[in-house]
């Protein structure tokens, strides 16, 4: 149910990158939180140097010209320790498939109501049960 949005800088990530991004994004909701693999409702959007402004030292992290930031729609059920977990999972397999330091990834988590997902058919599947995943 997750629903990932990352912001990249443009050109510095070919084709196999950004779909390796995309399936890191995917892994770390499977091995994270044991979400089941076809919950993958990721966008990668690319923007030009006068379009993503990140601080390259802010909070002590040590930055490069692939800084991004990635926006996870989440449900409101899930625990501190879940986010954490995810995001810890983002970032380590950002890492490992991409090459991407875990300074470059800054992650902000939206709660979202599990009611206010469909996933598709104009229906909100998940407004009256808790997803078991």
């Amino acid at each position: 149910m997750p629903v990932f949005h990352a912001h990249i800088p443009k050109g510095r990530f070919g084709k196999e990158q950004k779909k390796a991004i995309g399936n890191a994004l995917n892994q770390s909701l499977i091995q994270g939180l044991g979400i089941p693999p076809g919950d993958r409702f990721i966008i990668i959007s690319e923007h030009a140097e006068d379009e993503l402004f990140i601080d390259p030292t802010f909070m002590g992290m040590e930055r490069s010209e692939n800084a991004m930031i990635i926006n996870v729609l989440i449900g409101m059920h899930r625990p501190l320790s879940d986010k954490r977990t995810l995001m810890a999972a983002i970032t380590r397999l950002l890492e490992e498939s991409v090459g991407i330091s875990p300074d470059d990834v800054f992650i902000a988590m939206v709660p979202v109501p599990n009611e206010n997902f469909s996933f598709g058919k104009g229906i909100p599947q998940l407004a009256e049960i808790t997803p078991k995943w």
